[in-house]
């Protein structure tokens, strides 16, 4: 074989080798829920960058996208979010819509949309933004999407077609929220999981299959926060944070495990709690309501939650609470400027604040952390418990930047109030 026949040859075969690494890149490491794999807004992936130009990061593509703060779920090249539309002045008779959307993860091309009439309620006060909140759940070739108006669809995947749906509200008698529905779907074995609400139903599961319930339990009352599960001494437990409490159900059955009352006005405990080593669970919430930490030990059947500290100058919104070895990191601050926090899981000593950043929602991967703050500002940086060092900063949104990034292998997925956009961070 002669040398052009050979190089022709070995560019072919790299070709191939580098569209399969490319393929591979974009499938691995998805995000396919509310935090990412395992709902902790920690990621595995490797080989970011430790610095961007001043301009930021590539920018792979960037796009339109209705109003709404749903995360960006991501699973075999495509992305699952949430938006919504408003019916036009001139459609006379027409609601306005929430919209489930399947996006290409390589160019943000619309693959497919399922569109449902979810008008807001006479007394909701949506001035902050129509929704919706709640992050898709994806599970192989299904999608679980709730709205702002608690209307729960499980689509086909692939085609958007609707499989089984449930109204929370007039199916349930679930209440109605005064600024939406916002919890993001868990999925445990064989079931879709939710926070409810009302007399028994605190909680829900629902068959993945065919939308038939498997248990409805509990009275506590419902708060915006999404559930987790963790697992205790070799016990799955499901956390429900509540309007005025924390408290632990069995996912298998619903049963009730443990309760921890930690309030806030109008019942507002909103950021996901993060669990970590030493079966220490931290909750944080703004209207007064502070951070606590609670070590939960069981013994035999029974769960005891022991309060190991609590300190109301850390409180975390709306944004993301990230557990990195001992130390959690938020973004404090209930109204105005906020600052990132790093306080102790063990002791509640609060190590040190940062204002570096507006109020933040951010992902850690590569020992680094990836901020989006509500100002559209992108950052880069390493927290440790001395401290924050800002490696990279740069405005990538701007309309209300209030969603958690997704991350995808070195693919970072942002939005804000009106448009969506990918960055490539390696």
């Amino acid at each position: 074989m002669n040398l052009p026949a050979i190089r022709s040859i070995t560019r072919a075969l790299l070709s191939v080798a580098l569209g399969v690494l490319t393929l591979s890149a974009l499938g691995a490491e998805d995000w396919p829920q509310w935090g990412g794999p395992r709902r902790d807004f920690t990621s595995d992936a490797r080989g970011l960058a430790s610095s961007w130009p001043a301009a930021g990061p590539k920018q792979l593509w960037s796009r339109a996208l209705g109003d709404g703060y749903s995360g960006v779920a991501v699973s075999d090249g495509k992305l699952y979010t949430m938006y919504r539309e408003a019916a036009r002045m001139w459609q006379i008779g027409k609601a306005d819509q929430d919209v489930v959307v399947a996006l290409d993860a390589g160019t943000g091309k619309t693959l497919w949309e399922y569109r449902y009439d979810a008008p807001h309620g006479a007394k909701m006060g949506m001035e902050n933004g129509p929704g919706p909140h709640a992050t898709p759940l994806v599970l192989g070739s299904r999608v679980y999407a709730v709205g702002v108006m608690a209307v729960l669809n499980c689509l086909d995947a692939r085609t958007g077609k609707l499989l089984w749906s449930h109204d929370l509200y007039k199916e349930y008698g679930a209440p109605v929220r005064g600024r939406g529905y916002s919890s993001s779907p868990i999925a445990y074995k064989r079931t879709v999981i939710l926070p409810v609400g009302g007399p028994g139903q605190s909680l829900m599961a629902w068959n993945q299959d065919d939308g038939s319930v498997v248990w409805k339990k509990g009275d506590l009352d419902w708060g915006p926060s999404s559930p987790l599960i963790i697992n205790v001494d070799g016990q799955d437990q499901i956390v429900f944070f509540g309007a005025n409490e924390v408290a632990g159900f069995d996912p298998g059955n619903g049963d009730l495990l443990w309760t921890h009352p930690h309030k806030t006005q109008w019942g507002l405990n909103i950021a996901t709690p993060a669990w970590g080593e030493g079966n220490i669970l931290v909750v944080s919430s703004a209207y007064n309501g502070g951070t606590r930490a609670i070590k939960l030990t069981r013994n035999g059947n029974k769960t005891t939650a022991q309060q190991l500290w609590f300190d109301n100058r850390m409180r975390v919104h709306f944004g993301t609470l990230v557990r990195i070895g001992d130390y959690a990191y938020g973004s404090s601050g209930d109204f105005g400027p906020g600052f990132l926090a790093a306080v102790d899981v063990r002791t509640g000593n609060i190590a040190w604040r940062d204002r570096s950043f507006a109020k933040a929602n951010f992902v850690y991967a590569d020992g680094k952390l990836i901020v989006v703050d509500e100002d559209g500002n992108l950052g880069l940086a390493t927290v440790s418990p001395d401290g924050l060092k800002v490696l990279a900063k740069a405005p990538v949104l701007q309309s209300n930047a209030w969603t958690a990034p997704s991350l995808s292998g070195t693919r970072l997925y942002v939005r804000d109030r009106k448009s969506i956009l990918a960055l490539d961070l390696k």
